[in-house]
């Protein structure tokens, strides 16, 4: 049979039990504002029966703390995980995109496109009144030069960003690996602790926590399974396995973890992109990490699509022949077709089936056709020249003077269309591969479908090529004060080994350095500078005319006096009344990235709000499970002093009846 004082024993361990759980919820009220806290709670079961040897067989021996636990549930972790990947996305996106949007600002106390624009055309109008006049020339070219410099300033600006969020990167990688280097010392410490005895309580919170952040990151799966006694299989052994995984290749694998490193670009993607941008790659195999992936999301996704997106606007086509001799490939059915809208670097690098080869050059030529054209004796001959096809894309054929007219033979302006691409390569591709390639597809640089930074630089790049085009191209066919053709009014600068120097009509400049040319306007021959060497980055004010106003051609000829300007109207319709840029007017640019950059904002403001709201809502679920509620603590905290109490009167009554039995009880 059980001890006399067999009593005491059950009334102590009552006092224990209720003991450590009031400990337990005052150690939760002291972290009611602990980050990643979890409530823990007591978990108590009735102590083993003793066997008494008495028709009842045996008797109850109090109660035993067992545990200690946090109050966790899994399903809503995951929850939490996957949707936090959405609310770094939307919002590292949203931040930038309202970055960008600041650059196109145009208001009074800080003037943009719209307000140079138009005061570049209000002193066209000036020079109209006085064409001789030379004050008013040097204020058309000062407005120049400010529309100019505005291009300049705001590309720079955005390759400013580009390089700040390419920083960014690298950090976010270190964070990477600082997170999974302290998730597999946390995993080390919680199996040491969690197979001896208890749970590791702060130590699982401390590790929630961290993939709470990582999550942010990227699109991560979380795997922790019990880990069973190799003998006995049915036994735990108190160890676990907890393994990371991004795009279903391993971060951390319980005490092991693999870390990313970045690996700088050898080449650039985009032609105004800035040197030196990262990829990152698995620092164990060398792979790529597909930020890109379909399942992949996170505030580290929105960082590439910000740097890199070109809302697929990059050049595809279909390899159709190489030189074996000189290693060259040529590539058919080009989707960029126009030089003004050509957005590959100069050397870059093209994917052929999953595989990346460098060029060192390119050169494109225009779809032709044999014209018959009469030359200066009146003499019919047949001439190669240039397709154009008008803005509607109808083709256009060419007069006998060689001037490109409609299917009604009225003059209309046209635009050559590019027909093929010739790459030349930075290494030697050997026969066997090259054979392989006929017919695949050509990618040049990286298909993003976002509109970031390179797509902000596109679409400058192309307006202004189409208007200083425009622009030039009337101005060629006028004459200066002194009676010389008329120069080109926005040129290019690049930046050589000897100094800085402007292309002009003079020079042959292109990718390849000999290739790409525009077509006359009068079909009489073909200009020598070439637009895709013009960029926002490096547009420019004639360096001629800053010097000499006088060299602006406003006439078609200077005999008919000096304040003649029967080319202003021409300049003026410029403005507005021509088809230059996305279907509208050269007026209409700023309105246009207005409109793509509202829509990406408005687009990212909603979804970032919505998953903010799933994030409150899940967070809400998580805390009714895991959360301190000092109100409930309070009522846990009268329920196990009561507790405690009743199980002081038990001792205290257990006492006076041991008393009782001692001490008046008769021998």
């Amino acid at each position: 049979m059980s001890s006399t004082f067999f009593g005491l024993t059950i009334g102590s361990s009552g006092l224990n039990a209720f003991q450590a759980a009031v400990n337990t919820t005052a150690n939760n009220i002291s972290n009611v504002e602990t980050e990643g806290y979890s409530k823990q709670k007591v978990n108590l079961e009735a102590s083993s029966a003793l066997r008494v040897f008495q028709k009842y067989g045996s008797t109850s021996t109090g109660v035993t703390p067992k545990s200690v636990s946090r109050l966790r549930d899994q399903y809503y972790d995951d929850k939490y995980w996957t949707n936090q990947s959405y609310v770094g996305y939307y919002d590292k996106k949203l931040y930038y995109i309202q970055q960008i949007e600041d650059l196109y600002t145009d208001s009074a106390a800080a003037p943009g496109f719209s307000t140079i624009f138009g005061d570049m055309f209000n002193s066209l109008n000036e020079v109209a009144t006085s064409a001789g006049d030379t004050s008013k020339r040097n204020v058309l070219v000062s407005q120049g030069t400010k529309l100019a410099t505005y291009f300049n300033s705001t590309a720079t600006q955005l390759q400013n960003l580009q390089t700040s969020i390419n920083e960014e990167i690298k950090t976010t990688v270190d964070t990477i690996n600082s997170i999974a280097k302290k998730v597999a010392l946390l995993n080390k410490q919680i199996n040491t602790l969690e197979m001896e005895s208890g749970e590791a309580n702060d130590l699982r919170d401390a590790r929630a926590l961290l993939v709470d952040q990582l999550s942010e990151i990227v699109a991560i799966d979380v795997e922790e399974d019990k880990v069973a006694n190799s003998n006995y299989p049915d036994m735990y052994t108190g160890a676990t396995t907890f393994k990371i995984k991004i795009n279903g290749q391993t971060l951390v694998n319980t005490y092991n973890y693999n870390t990313l490193t970045t690996e700088t670009r050898p080449e650039k993607y985009n032609q105004s992109d800035v040197d030196g941008l990262y990829d990152i790659v698995w620092t164990n195999s060398g792979s790529k990490l597909n930020v890109m992936g379909n399942n992949q999301i996170g505030s580290l996704r929105s960082l590439f699509e910000t740097r890199d997106g070109n809302d697929c606007y990059n050049l595809t086509a279909t390899v159709v022949g190489k030189d074996s001799t000189s290693g060259k490939i040529k590539v058919m059915a080009p989707s960029i077709t126009s030089v003004k809208d050509m957005n590959m670097p100069e050397s870059g690098a093209f994917t052929v089936n999953s595989t990346q080869y460098n060029y060192s050059s390119f050169t494109a030529e225009y779809e032709k056709k044999t014209y018959t054209i009469n030359d200066a004796e009146g003499n019919p001959h047949d001439v190669e020249l240039p397709v154009l096809y008008d803005s509607n894309g109808k083709e256009l054929t060419y007069d006998t003077e060689g001037n490109p007219v409609n299917s009604q033979g009225i003059p209309t302006a046209g635009e050559p269309v590019i027909e093929y691409y010739t790459f030349t390569m930075e290494d030697a591709i050997p026969l066997d591969k090259l054979d392989l390639m006929d017919g695949m597809k050509l990618t040049v640089g990286e298909s993003i479908n976002y509109k970031g930074i390179p797509y902000y630089q596109n679409q400058m790049n192309e307006f202004l090529r189409s208007f200083s085009k425009a622009f030039n191209d009337i101005e060629h066919t006028g004459q200066d004060l002194k009676g010389n053709q008329g120069l080109s009014f926005f040129t290019a600068k690049k930046l050589l080994e000897e100094g800085e120097f402007a292309f002009s009509e003079a020079e042959v400049m292109d990718a390849a350095g000999n290739g790409i040319t525009e077509f006359g306007p009068t079909g009489s021959g073909v200009y020598s500078d070439t637009y895709y060497q013009l960029t926002a980055l490096n547009v420019r004010m004639n360096a001629d005319l800053i010097n000499d106003p006088g060299k602006f051609a406003a006439t078609v000829n200077i005999n008919n006096g000096i304040d003649n300007n029967d080319l202003i109207d021409d300049l003026e319709a410029l403005e507005s009344k021509v088809t230059l840029f996305r279907g509208g007017g050269a007026d209409k640019f700023l309105q246009c990235i207005y409109a793509d950059i509202t829509v990406d904002s408005q687009e990212c403001d909603v979804f970032n709000q919505n998953y903010a709201n799933i994030k409150t809502a899940i967070q809400r679920q998580r805390d009714s499970v895991s959360g301190v509620d000092e109100d409930e603590e309070a009522m846990d905290l009268v329920k196990f002093q009561n507790a405690y109490n009743l199980n002081s009167k038990v001792i205290s009554v257990l006492a006076e009846m041991y008393n009782q039995l001692i001490m008046n009880t008769a021998t």
